[in-house]
Parts: C-alpha cells; sequence; structure tokens
C-alpha cells in the first residue's frame, strides 16, 4: 500500500496567521466494512452524549450566572379600589362560565364544530347555559372575594357582606341579562346574600374546597346531550374548579387586600 500522507500540507493555506502548525498524522489502514460501522455509530453515540452534557452544563452556568435572565415579571398588589374590584369579578365571572361552557363543547365537537356552532337551536342552548353559569360564577367570585378579604376586617363581616352584595348587584346591572334570563338573576341576587350569610357562619373556606354555585347549572344546561359524556362529569368539575382557583390567584396578584378591605367597609 503506498504512503497516503504525502501530498498533505501540514496546515490549511487558509488557517489564519500565527495558527499553530501540527505534525500531519499518519493514515491507517480501514477496518472492515462491519468493524467500521460499529465503531462509528459508537463513536457518534458517544459524542452525542458528551455535546448534550456539555449543552447542559453550558445552559445551567449562563443561568447561575444571570439568575435574572427568565425572571417572570410581577404585577405588584396595589390596587385597592372598590370599583375596580367589582369589575374585576365581573370579568372573571364572565370568564370562567365561557371558558368552560365553550372550550368543553368545542371539544365534543370535534371536526364539527362549525356545523354545530352555526346551529340556531345550539346557539340558543349555548346562550341559556352561559347565562346560568355566570350567574353561579358571578356568586362564586363574591364568596371568594369574602373568604380572602374576612381576615382583613376583624369585626366587620356585616359591613363586608353589604359591600359585596352592592358589588354583585352593581354587575347584574352593568349586564343586564335578556328577558328569558331575567327571573333568573333575580333570584341570584337574593340566594347571593344568603350564600353569603351561610359561609360567614363557618371559618373562610379556601377555592378548592368551596362549594360551587356554577356547578349544579353548569351540568343542568350544557348542551351536549347526557349520553354523549357519560363518565366526563369530573373532568367537566374539574375544570370549572381549575378556572375559579385561577381566579382568585388573579385576585391576590392584582389587589392589596388590607386597603381593599378597609375601602370596602368604610
Amino acid at each position: 500500500m503506498p504512503d497516503s500522507t504525502k501530498g498533505i500540507p501540514e496546515c490549511s493555506p487558509r488557517s489564519p496567521p500565527g495558527f499553530a502548525r501540527a505534525a500531519p498524522i499518519p493514515l491507517q489502514r480501514p477496518p472492515p466494512a462491519g468493524e467500521r460501522i460499529v465503531t462509528t455509530k459508537a463513536c457518534v453515540k458517544t459524542l452525542g452524549r458528551y455535546h448534550a452534557r456539555q449543552s447542559r452544563r453550558n445552559i445551567l452556568s449562563v443561568l447561575a450566572r444571570s439568575p435574572t435572565i427568565f425572571r417572570l415579571p410581577t404585577l405588584r398588589r396595589s390596587n385597592a379600589d372598590p370599583a375596580a374590584f367589582g369589575a374585576f369579578l365581573q370579568r372573571q365571572a364572565a370568564f370562567v362560565a365561557q371558558k368552560t361552557v365553550i372550550d368543553y363543547c368545542r371539544v365534543k365537537s370535534g371536526r364539527h364544530e362549525r356545523q354545530v356552532f352555526s346551529d340556531p337551536d345550539f346557539q340558543a342552548a349555548l346562550r341559556h347555559c352561559r347565562w346560568q353559569v355566570y350567574l353561579g360564577s358571578l356568586a362564586d367570585m363574591g364568596a371568594l372575594a369574602e373568604a380572602w378579604l374576612r381576615p382583613h376586617v376583624p369585626g366587620r363581616e356585616g359591613a363586608l357582606a353589604d359591600a359585596l352584595i352592592g358589588l354583585h348587584a352593581a354587575a347584574l346591572a352593568a349586564e343586564p341579562p335578556p328577558p328569558e334570563e331575567a327571573e333568573s338573576a333575580r333570584h341570584a341576587a337574593g340566594a347571593f346574600a344568603r350564600q353569603l350569610d351561610t359561609l360567614q357562619r363557618q371559618p373562610p373556606i379556601p377555592a378548592q374546597k368551596m362549594p360551587l354555585q356554577a356547578d349544579a347549572p353548569l351540568l343542568a344546561t350544557i348542551p351536549i346531550h347526557p349520553d354523549q359524556r357519560i363518565g366526563e362529569t369530573p373532568a367537566i368539575r374539574g375544570a370549572l374548579r381549575f378556572h375559579v382557583v385561577s381566579s382568585q390567584q388573579e385576585m391576590e396578584r392584582r389587589f392589596d387586600p388590607a386597603r381593599l378591605g378597609a375601602n370596602l367597609v368604610t
């Protein structure tokens, strides 16, 4: 076999100035084909693991040097305006009702979503369900607020309940229901006052354990036939609970409970 190292330059003519010249590396006879394939696969696998470890080390080292590179912006709990708090409760109640109902109906409709949602009968049933769930969700938002603010207004529980009842009434007046839902809205206004009276007879209940007023109307009016949702009740209730808990977390991020409670009871 002729010497395969002849004609190999000591370095590339395009090497940068000052680049150290390395001695020529003698080439050896290649191993048999089968052995070469195994060796190549093993080398690639080993190099892959090495570079993966190096990448993780580099990322971790960057994060260690810059601990704030991925820091998320935080909202200061500086809002203590009762009017803004009432608007927040109304928006969250509408969000919980719409998100829970619409998402489930879209999943059940599948590829026929456009056809199902354009059906007039389905639209009427969906509108009724959303209003019923919204009325219950609005009461749930008020109950969340009562449990969150009560520890900050000791001895003023009655005044807090009256203020929340006022916010509840203002939310219903700001977005009046259609005529076919007016009777349900009037009933919801009286039921909310009784709900707060019952809740204040016991310690504050956290969002993950509080009984939800939107639960019963959701299961009773959701526009999917019961035969098509057998065994899915826990998932429907879980979605509702998830959005309620998320609403309380958003409430805690946006508002100052001590100052807000003082403004509500004065």
